[in-house]
């Protein structure tokens, strides 16, 4: 492969700074799926929307699965146009600004960061107390944590092709164990009458009155607070538009891959979160409980089949980890090849022996670890992490759909994936989610996120202006004509034939 054959190319590199194109449609659907992971998210997130919204806020999912799988179908569009590692930074980079891009790039980065602390410690938190019977604490759960983090990252820069196995052979447990445990929980409950129905129309110990408001300027109404479990949960399924340059045929391989994972995970996901909340019992003293999801397993199909289940879990939640600390390192080698990172000159490399960015992939676990240093302690810990990782997908996804709202007549033609005339009312109804969504964050209780957000926010602006400053202003950031994608895609598609 030439010097010219890989999107975003800049002056002067060479074939080390490029990546293998071996990732299969069944890898990158892994990709989706395991950074989604329906595991994850629910065992993250459901003690809180209890304690928000009781056991009916599970009605609250359906709704964020058709807005987010909008959103997927949106985002699939640009992808199949566009097919780049980097995604939003690609993407705003090449339809508004360079620096408008660098700076959604960045949040980018600031996402997938804290994401990966708020999924690696709901292990600790969540799962491993209740699997190993022990109390959990917040030491143990930091050094749990941190030890998680280290192994995601020695397997990355180890191998891309391993990495990728494991997480498709984690996917296919998560599909299968999930699928096993929704018909085992409906069956063994069933069978010794402790399925209680009457729990998904309760709102457990959140008040009746005001359960549906909208709320204040300040605060959200119960009802709508529950939306925080879907919109934690269902996120990251752009990941697989991260390593399009890595993907066969990426402008009709990405797009399907995004959708599919949405609407495989929200369908299974729905059922699963059925079958527990039936199952909660008591409700007063389950919400009370930091691992309600896995004291039902445990209660409901007892001690050995209940913790085989719950290792089922521990492997799923390892491999959504694994694919958010992948997708962010290269996030981070796309603005390093760039030349647009702090410290590009040594992320941008990849390793000869490797073949893998292995220094990219060691500062993204660096900077894991530093997040979860200062969220480690406190209380809250678990609520403020995936408060941070709700808030920050929203606004990636946001200004991803305006860009194409404004964009898609501008765009290259897709080789890969259309939705012709459903393209208009898709967007709508995509857009108007994302308005909701965004709403509930001026709820009091998410000054921990936005403080987190602001901090992020002002250290990019500090480098940017330094960035344009020693660069001699925006001309030195522009980007790569976005007629060269395809072109590229069809060089590629050549050398691939000729192998």
């Amino acid at each position: 492969m030439t010097t010219v054959s890989t999107p975003g190319s800049a002056p002067g590199q060479t074939d080390h700074d490029h990546l293998k194109r071996d990732v299969t449609p069944f890898q990158s659907f892994a990709v989706a799926f395991g950074f989604v992971s329906i595991a994850t998210g629910i065992f993250t997130a459901y003690g809180a929307m209890l304690s928000s919204s009781g056991p009916m806020g599970i009605w609250t999912w359906p709704v964020v699965v058709i807005g987010q799988l909008m959103v997927a179908l949106i985002i699939g569009s640009l992808a199949a146009r566009i097919p780049v590692t980097g995604y939003i930074y690609q993407w705003a980079s090449r339809l508004t600004n360079p620096v408008f891009g660098w700076i959604m790039g960045w949040i980018g980065f600031t996402f997938l960061a804290v994401v990966l602390v708020a999924v690696d410690y709901t292990i600790a938190s969540t799962v491993l107390p209740v699997l190993l019977s022990y109390g959990g604490t917040a030491e143990n759960a930091w050094w749990i944590t941190s030890v998680v983090i280290i192994a995601q990252a020695v397997m990355i820069a180890f191998s891309t092709k391993f990495t990728q196995k494991f997480n498709a052979v984690a996917v296919t447990i998560q599909l299968v164990g999930m699928i096993g445990l929704v018909v085992l929980l409906f069956a063994v409950g069933a069978y010794n009458n402790e399925l209680n129905f009457s729990n998904l129309f309760s709102t457990g110990s959140v008040a009746q009155e005001g359960y549906y408001s909208l709320g204040t300027l300040t605060s959200v109404g119960p009802w709508i607070m529950g939306t925080l479990l879907g919109a934690f949960t269902i996120v990251g399924f752009e990941s697989a538009a991260n390593l399009a340059e890595e993907t066969r045929d990426p402008a009709r391989v990405v797009p399907k891959a995004m959708w599919q994972a949405v609407l495989s995970l929200g369908t299974i996901g729905m059922l699963f979160l059925i079958a527990v909340t039936a199952l909660l019992g008591d409700l007063t003293a389950i919400s009370g409980s930091a691992t309600p999801i896995a004291d039902v397993i445990n209660r409901v199909l007892g001690p050995v089949l209940g913790n085989l289940l719950l290792v089922l879990v521990v492997i799923s939640i390892f491999s959504c980890g694994l694919v958010i600390l992948l997708s962010g390192t290269r996030l981070v080698w796309a603005m390093s090849r760039d030349e647009r990172f702090p410290g590009w000159q040594l992320w941008h490399r990849i390793s000869p022996s490797l073949k893998t960015p292995v220094n990219a992939t060691v500062f993204m676990a660096v900077v894991g670890q530093v997040i979860l240093a200062l969220f480690a302690k406190q209380t809250d810990a678990l609520f403020a992490l995936f408060s941070a990782a709700t808030l920050l997908p929203a606004i990636i996804y946001a200004v991803t759909i305006l860009i194409y709202a404004f964009q898609r007549t501008n765009l290259p033609p897709s080789q890969g994936f259309r939705l012709g005339a459903w393209e208009t009312p898709v967007l709508m109804v995509a857009i108007l989610w994302l308005a909701f969504e965004l709403a509930i964050f001026r709820d009091a209780s998410f000054a921990k996120p936005w403080s987190y957000v602001a901090i992020m926010f002002a250290i990019g602006v500090v480098y940017l202006v330094f960035l344009l400053a020693t660069r001699g202003g925006t001309k030195s950031l522009k980007m790569p004509d976005m007629i060269s994608v395809d072109a590229i895609l069809d060089a590629d598609k050549g050398e691939e034939a000729l192998h």
